[in-house]
């Protein structure tokens, strides 16, 4: 039987890493792991499962853009590589400055992965978007056409690119859904947040544009497998030396209208859309329309987080500019299925699922607990 592999983990304090670092240990898959991070697992929010999952690993506090640091990330005590490299490192807030996204998305990337093709590492495992691919009425393949809608897209994308030229680096990318579970507090968690506080304000809750606008999504133990299979996959393959692209995606086909409706049994509240006619003249001065919605959910949660004497709470109402545009995330995710062999454990968004969300922040202490 080979040897277990060893497993260097980039960004692994995240809700994808953490949830990857629990799996590898839960599942005795790897001989060492070592975690980098620029954030302490300590002031992380880690649930039981998750820190006792950290008590297992190597963690080192590092600059992931800082060619030094990251030398000394790469560093083991006997001198040799680490087999597998897997980087979810990268800026994850909305409607940052291109500068943050040029340093903490791009030269981070750039900068990590030729420190693995200096180290001879097995695999390079790269954590983009599906949000790279023109929004369109169907479901985006890994060969179509690519029209990043954010920002941060568009940097994932221009990372994409670079890699797959870089003599050397035997690459995997992954591009995901939108990505849901247990420690999720982006995604679909403020639409989960807003829930909340529309059941608070005994009011219906409408979000802009239609029900169909697509949203298709991801949980995030399926990531964790599917990060850990490919690599597996690739490394066993001799005859595989090209780089290459997975999307994830389950089949619920997730839109706008059965994410409501997993929301209006949780809370007890009517949900609806504002319909393309308001949501088109809101299009016209978006910035203004987004401040006005976050207006409306913010001091409201504020106060539920006051009367359940919860000082401070990761979790916010807050939706970006850039999220509240007409743009559908519509994936295709069975290449990684017909290709490899991977399953899907969480075929279908599930309210259960939604629910474990909620229920892990409440026992965190940074969701209200008389829900």
């Amino acid at each position: 039987m080979s040897p277990q592999p060893t497993v260097l983990v980039l960004g692994g304090v995240g809700f994808i890493g953490r949830n990857f670092v629990a799996y590898l240990v839960e599942n005795d898959l790897a001989s060492e792991i070592r975690v980098i991070d620029k954030v302490l697992p300590q002031t992380a929010y880690l649930n039981k499962r998750f820190a006792a999952a950290f008590d297992k690993v190597e963690f080192m506090q590092g600059n992931l853009s800082n060619p030094a640091s990251v030398e000394k990330c790469f560093t083991r005590a006997d001198g040799s590589s680490f087999d597998y490299v897997i980087n979810f490192a990268a800026e994850t807030k909305f409607s940052q400055p291109k500068e943050i996204y040029e340093d903490r998305i791009y030269n981070l990337s750039i900068t990590c992965a030729e420190e693995a093709v200096k180290r001879n590492a097995k695999v390079f495992v790269q954590l983009s978007t599906g949000d790279i691919y023109e929004s369109t009425g169907s479901a985006s393949k890994e060969d179509s056409k690519t029209k990043p809608w954010n920002t941060m897209a568009e940097y994932k994308l221009k990372v994409d690119k670079e890699l797959q030229n870089m003599a050397g680096l035997n690459l995997i990318i992954i591009r995901p859904a939108v990505v849901y579970g247990v420690g999720a507090t982006g995604g679909l968690t403020p639409r989960l947040i807003c829930g909340r506080v529309y059941k608070k304000l005994g009011e219906s809750m409408k979000f802009l544009w239609t029900g169909d606008l697509r949203i298709n999504t991801v949980h995030v133990r399926d990531v964790s497998r599917a990060v850990w299979h490919v690599s597996n996959w690739y490394v066993s393959n001799d005859s595989q030396t090209e780089p290459v692209i997975f999307n994830l995606a389950d089949q619920s086909d997730t839109d706008q209208g059965s994410l409501n409706t997993h929301i209006s049994n949780i809370f007890g509240i009517e949900t609806g859309f504002q319909g393309t006619i308001i949501s088109n003249f809101a299009r016209l001065n978006m910035r203004a329309a987004t401040e006005d919605i976050n207006e409306t959910h913010l001091e409201p949660w504020s106060d539920l987080l006051k009367e359940a004497n919860i000082k401070t709470s990761p979790l916010t109402p807050y939706l970006d500019q850039e999220l509240c545009s007409n743009n559908a995330v519509s994936l295709d995710g069975t290449k990684i299925c017909t290709t490899t062999g991977f399953t899907y454990e969480h075929p279908k968004l599930t309210e259960q699922s939604l629910r474990d969300i909620i229920d892990d922040f409440k026992e965190l202490g940074i969701w209200p607990r008389q829900d």
